[in-house]
Parts: C-alpha cells; structure tokens; sequence
C-alpha cells in the first residue's frame, strides 16, 4: 500500500475508533510538514501547520535529541532508534497525543480530543490504529 493511502485509511480509523475524537494529523518528521490531516472542525492552515512543526520539534528538537544521546551512552547502546515514542499533552480544554512510528521513525501521528476522553481508551484505541500503519510499511 503507498503512503497516501496508508495515510489517508489511517486518519479515517483514527475519526472512527479514538473516542472523543477532534482531529487527527501526519507529520513527515524528515520535513516537519504536514502529509494529511482530519479535522470535525474547520481550523486555519497556519495552526495545522505549526502544529506539525511541534510535533517535529517534540521528537526531535535540540533538547530532546540531547536527552535521547545521553539516555543511549549511560545505557551503553549504540543504535540509532530513538528513545521517545508518545507524548500526552493536555492543555485547558484539550488532550493531544503525539506517536512516532517504530517501523519508520519519519512518521508521526498527532490525535487531539476533548479534555474528557478517557485517557486509557484514548491510548488503547490510537495504538491499535497506529499499528496497522506499522504492518502497512
């Protein structure tokens, strides 16, 4: 299956099995741009690609590849997989997930919701929709 459609199936299934569910978005971390994104709302351009650009920033900024580098040598390990996989948000009215896939490390995926999803559920279901992106590959 080609990216554009593994993409476009995964944003889909995000839509329909993540409870509580507002948007959803695919980040090429190579680029930091945004492949493709699912909104229940109209949202400007501006905010969907900064967006992106956080998530990138998340998985890969200064800071985070620093801390990724030194978690590697007080452990001994020389790969090159990176150290941090997810990251919960929650802002004020808002819970975003960040997800970087295992199989191809320039993907991620972001998936907000309401404030009150259930968290566990929140996890469970885009992990399992995640996954199919990483058989997909």
């Amino acid at each position: 299956m080609n990216i554009a459609k593994a993409v476009d199936t995964l944003l889909k299934e995000f839509r329909r099995d993540v409870p509580d569910y507002l948007a959803s978005g695919i980040v090429d971390m190579s680029t930091g741009m945004l492949l493709e994104v699912d909104t229940v709302e109209t949202h400007p351009r501006e905010i969907l690609e900064l967006l992106a650009a956080t998530t990138a920033d998340l998985f890969q900024g200064k800071a985070v590849t620093q801390i990724e580098e030194l978690w590697k040598e007080t452990r001994g390990v020389s790969d090159t997989r990176h150290y941090f996989h997810e990251m919960l948000i929650f802002s004020e009215n808002l819970v975003h997930l960040f997800m970087r896939s295992q199989a191809n490390p320039d993907i991620a995926a972001v998936i907000v919701c309401a404030r009150q999803v259930n968290v566990g559920m929140l996890l469970a279901q885009a992990r399992q929709v995640f996954r199919q992106l990483e058989t997909m590959q």
